[in-house]
């Protein structure tokens, strides 16, 4: 499949999040981006990098998103998207059960993981999140990274 899929995931995500930012005040767009680069050039799995967090942390819903992208990506996308109250056992029961889904999602916490992103964050927010991130890589089936990995302090700027 050509990369038409990803380019127009890219315009959906960048023009969804255009004013969003992050817990560092960077552009929210960009940990869409870094996902999406993590496909290593499978386009569905750019696309669906590109689109992970559009049902969740915007207004757009799943009718807009199925008037512009194919149903495989639009299912794991959906599958991505936390539900209100809903367990965090079932949110990633759902994901593992969806094969793009689980991919992009490993993606996704291995971009919220970084040692740098982690050392930004005040000690309190860092701790929460790791152990967050943590808990979601050992629900997926995934090997955690050793604690003492992560940074404790924060970078210098």
């Amino acid at each position: 499949m050509s990369g038409w899929i990803a380019r127009r995931a890219e315009r959906f995500a960048r023009a969804a999040h255009a004013d969003q930012v992050d817990l560092l005040g960077n552009p929210y767009v960009d940990h869409p981006a870094r996902v999406a680069a993590r496909a290593e050039g499978d386009h569905v799995l750019a696309a669906i990098g590109w689109l992970h967090d559009v049902l969740e942390k915007t207004d757009t819903s799943i009718e807009e998103l199925r008037a512009e992208f194919p149903a495989h990506v639009v299912e794991a996308v959906d599958a991505l998207s936390i539900r209100d109250d809903e367990p965090v056992e079932a949110y990633y029961g759902r994901v593992r059960a969806n094969p793009l889904a689980r991919a992009v999602k490993e993606h996704d916490l291995a971009d919220n993981m970084r040692p740098e992103r982690l050392a930004a964050l005040d000690a309190a927010t860092r701790e929460v999140l790791f152990a967050k991130y943590e808990r979601g890589q050992a629900l997926l089936g995934l090997g955690a990274p050793a604690r003492e990995e992560q940074p404790s302090t924060p970078l210098a700027s």
